[in-house]
């Protein structure tokens, strides 16, 4: 199968612990470093795991063991670190978004082109048994041609359980930004690139309280829409209905259904790998389960970056930085249209991903 790919990790925060679980499970993956702003947490970040080196931003970038940089910085460092890996010669995997704006992600992913490096970004959720299942019954015709989908997000707000929640609400964050790559990524990977949007947005107060944590009961400035809503217009004709709030105690509405000329799905959760697909269609009795017919089973965060690193030369990731920029370029028009109160042409595309 040959050497496993080396990867040094940026960022040691909330999420660490999950990919650092996942890479320790994938043969094709292996953790050398941690890098992170505050060293004694990246120290106990890797104490867990033998082996991991704990180096500087710039001593990992140096690194000749790193082949890939996996970013799990906050998302307005995002570009930043990207394209010191790049500058370093290195492939870099981010978390999601890509970058805080289209223009920053362009440059990244430019700036890669002509270092002949690799650019990847989460979410990878949609590599999963849900998504990938219900990819299966589309593909399959089982719902006929897709007409349209709707995709809903309704929390009253992370800062009730994260103990520093102030990057969701400043650039780069609010719900749209923060969960619309899952929801987003999941319609395209579904029902194909996106052409035209056009969106509304509120904000509803302009501080947050901090619910958990040794900062409770502090507050937090509020710079970015906390509801926002719309319609994308895929290439291939279907509408997707988007919300995404941080308005809203809870819902009853399905994450994502798709409706198609001869019938329905409901899709799980995108934030999740798993989880039941259901198909409604004429004749039949309600909604009935589809096993799990495609996908990586019991898939982690992480999936996605050994996918990205096991892609032969030349090959587009499932969880590829063109997708990833076409999910970003999708959410700041869609922004920018809530705003100018316009329809927003998307000039960026991408493939549909591969199915797994």
């Amino acid at each position: 199968m040959g050497q496993p790919v080396n990867v040094g990790v940026v960022g040691c925060g909330v999420i660490f612990t999950q990919y650092a679980q996942t890479i320790e499970r994938l043969p094709e993956l292996r953790l050398v470093a941690v890098a992170d702003l505050d060293p004694e947490r990246a120290r106990e970040a890797a104490r867990p795991y033998a082996g991991v080196e704990v180096l500087s931003v710039p001593e990992l970038m140096a690194d000749p063991r790193v082949d890939v940089v996996l970013n799990l910085t906050i998302p307005a460092a995002h570009a930043e670190i990207a394209l010191l890996a790049i500058a370093a010669g290195k492939d870099v995997y981010s978390e999601k978004p890509l970058a805080v704006t289209a223009a920053d992600a362009a440059r990244v992913l430019s700036a890669a082109a002509a270092a002949g490096v690799r650019v990847g970004c989460a979410p990878d959720t949609v590599l999963g048994t849900g998504t990938q299942t219900a990819r299966k019954a589309i593909d399959d015709g089982l719902i006929g041609r897709p007409v349209s989908a709707t995709a809903t997000m309704i929390t009253a707000g992370h800062e009730r359980w994260h103990p520093n929640p102030d990057f969701y609400y400043a650039p780069g964050g609010g719900p749209l930004m923060d969960m619309g790559p899952y929801y987003i990524t999941c319609l395209v990977t579904l029902l194909g690139p996106v052409t035209t949007v056009i969106g509304a947005a509120s904000r509803t107060r302009p501080k947050r309280t901090i619910g958990s944590g040794p900062r409770a009961g502090e507050e937090v400035p509020v710079t970015v829409d906390t509801h926002v809503t719309g319609v994308l217009s895929h290439a291939s004709g279907a509408l997707s209905t988007l919300v995404m709030s941080f308005d809203g105690e809870a819902t009853t509405a399905p994450n994502i259904e798709v409706h198609g000329e001869r019938g329905s799905l409901t899709v799980p959760d995108p934030n999740h790998f798993d989880g039941p697909v259901l198909l409604a269609r004429p004749g039949q009795d309600g909604w009935q389960p589809i096993p799990a017919t495609a996908g990586h089973i019991g898939a982690g965060r992480g999936v996605g970056l050994m996918d990205f690193a096991t892609t032969p030369p030349g090959g587009e990731p499932r969880a590829g930085g063109r997708l990833g920029y076409h999910v970003l370029d999708i959410m700041e028009s869609l922004l920018s249209s809530a705003h100018s109160g316009t329809a927003i042409p998307i000039t960026s595309t991408c493939e549909r991903p591969e199915p797994v």
